[in-house]
């Protein structure tokens, strides 16, 4: 069974293109709250699904379009309720507004044809769009990435992988697996793969020492 992807805090961050602040807000007013597990207090930490990413994307593409939160708030609820769970479907609906009323509009184009009379619609979001945009932005941000590094004059190929749930990086050496690091943006983490890599090569050094006097 495929587990699904949870994501962190930086990570939703780095994906959808939202504030910190505006995450948080979002979260604690009951806009969009992270499904797989909400924050339990202070220093707690909050994990979403996938779906929350959507429905981040979707704020905040009809907030850029000055909808109010309170609107927008009534159309998650709505997409929640009658499509949950359904990714491919969801992929078909399209959002119509007027600037003032959002309306949803299926594979059947006459479920919005009398709202349609109101006047022309001066905004239209696919979420279809949406979620091959975050698919997009999820196979970049979650790609491990190569680097060069210079230890004791020799060039080493590092990897870093990027953390989804705890954000900030895991780099392990290629050319020594043992040492491994992390940090929480690239350069702290390839900082600390240096350091991680002097350590060994010296404990090397040591113990190469002492079996030379054992000898």
């Amino acid at each position: 069974m495929k587990t699904a992807m949870v994501f962190g805090r930086k990570a939703v961050i780095a994906i959808t293109g939202l504030t910190g602040r505006q995450m948080d807000y979002w979260a604690t007013t009951g806009v969009v709250r992270p499904s797989v597990r909400p924050a339990a207090g202070k220093g707690s930490r909050r994990e979403y699904a996938f779906k929350d990413l959507v429905s981040l994307k979707v704020a905040k593409k009809l907030k850029d379009e000055g909808i109010s939160l309170q609107k927008i708030r009534m159309t998650l609820v709505f997409l929640r309720k009658s499509y949950p769970g359904k990714e491919s479907h969801l992929a078909e609906l399209r959002f119509l507004t007027d600037g003032e009323t959002i309306f949803v509009m299926d594979r059947d184009p006459q479920k919005i044809f009398d709202t349609l009379k109101r006047g022309q619609f001066v905004f239209s979001l696919a979420l279809g769009e949406i979620i091959e945009g975050l698919q997009g932005e999820l196979k970049k941000f979650a790609a491990p990435k190569e680097e060069r590094v210079m230890v004791d004059g020799h060039t080493y190929t590092v990897v870093l992988i990027p953390d989804l749930e705890d954000g900030g990086f895991t780099v392990q050496c290629v050319e020594e697996p043992a040492a491994i690091s992390q940090g929480e943006t690239e350069q702290e983490a390839i900082d600390n793969i240096i350091e991680a890599l002097e350590e060994h090569f010296e404990y090397v050094k040591e113990q190469e020492a002492g079996k030379a006097q054992a000898v």
